[in-house]
């Protein structure tokens, strides 16, 4: 007899949580005979318990005072782009004490998806939440942009908002939305403008005009796995390519963090966790818990651009699948990202789209199983502009047109107009012009960094003017893969100074 299962989810203000109070989450689920933990899309920690274990785990977390839900998820985690900041990018004033003064200020729980991200990152998705807080180059001011729940319809808020009354602000909204769902709650057409009224008719809030239109950076999604160097120090990014996250192996995480005095660790929308602040000193401790472990720190780029559902099996397995296939093509990923949906409106972030369209999922018969497949305009994954390429795709056909649709993309990027002024598109000299050689350096294949022996590489401690060919051992100081991983690249001519 299989026993009842019971959901249970936590909340990760901002995608943060100190390593005492993650452990006191882990102590809990693992006396209750929790063997892994999952993170969600929203920076969120979930797992399954048995029912007759389910006394024993509310006692402690309540003990522990920590918050959760049951087979629910009725208040969705806020997000932050904090993870990434100081490691993968790096904003003017948007610091993690101004992330947690905003949480701080949260004297409610919303039931709204709130978001609060860098302008200049693109880890984290733009427009997922149903109140978008995109920081701008303003000190404290953010843009707002409503998703209206149930919908794709975004609502360009026409002032910039105080970081300190986004709270306030968030909850007027969410009570406005709620109080009136014919106007703003899963309908066809929705007057922003007659929101906006209303929300500024029920209070004061410290407001600046937008001077200056939001623009958005093109997509990247960074190598966000493995050891890498930032200033003097190390972060690690985790992943786990079934999202099952060993209990026994993230409470040794947490004991590492609290002897070496790294606070706090991070989720992050794709599933993954991100240590910050290792020292160069301590990394030994986290290489033998990953050995204790068996966790790998080193998966293939196209397999880290997905989003599924979360405790979605069948969008795994059929992830997975997919990039077994794309593995076997070695498709080219670079810039996209996919997202799997097996339910509708579930707001997943992609500028590829696999939507299930049978009405069973998982499906009893492969046989049956039918696709259409999306793409965004210009393929940005932030857009809810949706181009439908291909209709009623089988399994079988599914693998051979994404690698279609993936090789579109990249002839849009080589058309001549988008080719003009790259640096290795072959341009005509004036006759007589001394032609000068090529510029040779060295890029890792995994994340494009470069090694360029005019400088070195202070990190690896090589001097400048050392050539690549020299150095019996080196490892990439982004993502640290080894120098067969380095491919020679030609670029433009060096200028004399």
């Amino acid at each position: 007899m299989t026993l009842k299962q019971n959901l249970v989810k936590i909340n990760l203000p901002g995608g943060m949580v100190s390593a005492g109070d993650m452990y006191a989450i882990l102590e809990a689920a693992e006396k209750a005979g929790v063997a892994h933990v999952r993170f969600g899309n929203r920076q969120q920690v979930m797992f399954y318990v048995e029912q007759t274990r389910l006394e024993v785990l509310q006692q402690d977390l309540l003990a522990a005072d920590i918050m959760f839900e049951l087979d629910a998820d009725i208040h969705p985690n806020i997000i932050s782009s904090y993870a990434t900041e100081d490691i993968l990018y790096h904003a003017d004033w948007l610091r993690e004490g101004v992330y947690k003064d905003i949480l701080d200020l949260f004297d409610y729980r919303p039931q709204l998806k709130i978001s609060l991200v860098d302008n200049n990152q693109t880890f984290f998705p733009f427009f997922t939440g149903n109140l978008n807080f995109i920081a701008s180059d303003t000190s404290n001011y953010w843009y707002l942009y409503i998703r209206f729940p149930k919908t794709n319809i975004l609502y360009a808020w026409p002032s910039l908002v105080y970081s300190e009354d986004i709270p306030r602000l968030s909850s007027t909204i969410e009570s406005i939305v709620f109080g009136n769902r014919e106007q703003f709650y899963d309908q066809p057409a929705i007057e922003g403008n007659v929101l906006h009224g209303m929300v500024t008719a029920s209070g004061n809030f410290v407001v600046q005009p937008v001077t200056k239109a939001l623009k958005l950076p093109d997509f990247k999604l960074p190598y966000y796995e493995g050891f890498n160097r930032y200033d003097s120090k190390l972060w690690l990014g985790i992943y786990r390519r079934d999202e099952l996250f060993p209990v026994t192996f993230l409470k040794d995480v947490c004991k590492i963090c609290l002897k070496t005095r790294v606070g706090q660790l991070y989720t992050t929308p794709w599933k993954s966790i991100i240590i910050k602040g290792i020292e160069l000193t301590d990394r030994d401790f986290w290489e033998v818990a990953l050995c204790k472990h068996r966790v790998n720190v080193r998966h293939a780029s196209n397999e880290l651009n997905w989003q599924v559902e979360d405790l979605c099996d069948y969008g795994l397995e059929l992830k997975k699948h997919l990039v077994r296939k794309f593995n076997e093509e070695d498709v080219r990923t670079y810039r996209l990202c996919f997202a799997i949906k097996t339910q509708p409106k579930t707001g997943l972030f992609g500028s590829i789209i696999i939507r299930a369209q049978q009405k069973e999922v998982p499906c009893p018969d492969l046989s049956s199983e039918c696709f259409e497949i999306l793409y965004t305009r210009e393929f940005n994954p932030n857009s809810k502009d949706f181009i439908s390429f291909r209709n009623n795709v089988s399994r079988a056909e599914l693998s051979p047109a994404l690698v279609e649709l993936c090789n579109y993309y990249y002839e849009l990027q080589s058309t001549p107009e988008r080719m003009a002024g790259m640096v290795y598109q072959e341009e005509e000299h004036g006759t007589g012009a001394e032609e000068q050689a090529a510029h040779i350096v060295y890029q890792c294949s995994h994340c494009y960094t470069l090694y360029d022996e005019v400088y070195g590489d202070a990190l690896n401690e090589v001097a400048p003017g050392t050539p690549f060919d020299s150095i019996p051992v080196y490892s990439c100081p982004t993502c640290e893969a080894p120098k067969a991983d380095f491919a020679r690249v030609e670029m433009a001519p060096v200028e004399n100074a």
